[in-house]
């Protein structure tokens, strides 16, 4: 399938009420009234249900619960693709789940590969064992949560199997360093785009998140990135520009298949 030329993004990056469901759907939809231009996808941070938390047994949710029905009813009203995690239960386990709602009723799913073992996520959920990408208008979009940033062989690009990586996160303002070093490494190392979509404000574990949600281009460029505020950010990314730097600057066609991190 041939790509459009364009593809339109929208991140929302604001604060999330501690473990309440119901206050989170209904505050997104207020941000989503704050959308000014048609997007083709909507993405909201890690866990945008709850904030990070290793409460699960007391917030999850199954795949026909509430959450995922408000995505896909928000996707048909909207009219576009809208993207993030939350805590799904399934089959007595727990995972940290992205869930992906497309505008034409497809839902795909994506559990978080590396688990963050210095918060004991390991020891609540289930790692996932597949990558997921998804055909949007013609372009690959391959989504990761949070610490997959950190794990550049489970993001690699073999091929240009992918054209934006998109990483959904809490990504606490202590290590806001990481985060913008990470963003930049992944694009230009994979050359494709790179979303990270991370929280602003504090959650109930008193972790403060500074937000730094960016946009960067495939030669590392950063062409947006927002600290500690609130806000709704579109951008939209150029086929050609992609297909460009890939052509004059190959580096894809001397990287080597590695061993799978499954």
């Amino acid at each position: 399938m041939r790509a459009d030329e364009n593809l339109t993004i929208t991140w929302i990056q604001c604060n999330l009420f501690w473990e309440d469901i119901f206050a989170n759907l209904s505050n997104f939809e207020k941000w989503f009234d704050r959308i000014d231009q048609p997007t083709d996808l909507i993405v909201l941070p890690e866990m945008f249900t709850t904030g990070f938390t290793m409460n699960a047994a007391s917030v999850a949710q199954e795949m026909d619960g509430d959450a995922v029905a408000w995505m896909r009813t928000q996707a048909r009203k909207l009219g576009t693709d809208i993207a993030g995690s939350m805590v799904i239960r399934e089959k007595g386990r727990f995972f940290n789940r992205l869930v992906w709602a497309g505008a034409n009723g497809a839902l795909y799913t994506y559990d978080k590969r590396h688990l963050f073992r210095m918060a004991g996520e390991e020891k609540v959920y289930s790692a996932g064992r597949e990558r997921l990408t998804v055909d949007l208008r013609g372009w690959k979009i391959r989504p990761f949560i949070c610490y997959d940033l950190r794990f550049p062989v489970w993001m690699r690009n073999l091929e240009n199997a992918y054209d934006v990586a998109v990483c959904t996160a809490n990504w606490p303002a202590g290590r806001s360093a990481h985060w913008k070093i990470l963003l930049q490494a992944r694009a230009v190392e994979n050359q494709c785009y790179m979303i990270g979509v991370n929280r602003v404000g504090t959650d109930g574990k008193g972790l403060r998140y500074s937000g730094d949600s960016a946009v960067i281009d495939p030669m590392g460029n950063v062409l947006f990135q927002q600290a500690d505020e609130a806000c709704v950010h579109t951008r939209q990314l150029s086929f050609s520009a992609l297909q460009k730097w890939r052509k004059e600057f190959p580096v894809w066609m001397d990287a080597q298949s590695l061993p799978s991190e499954i």
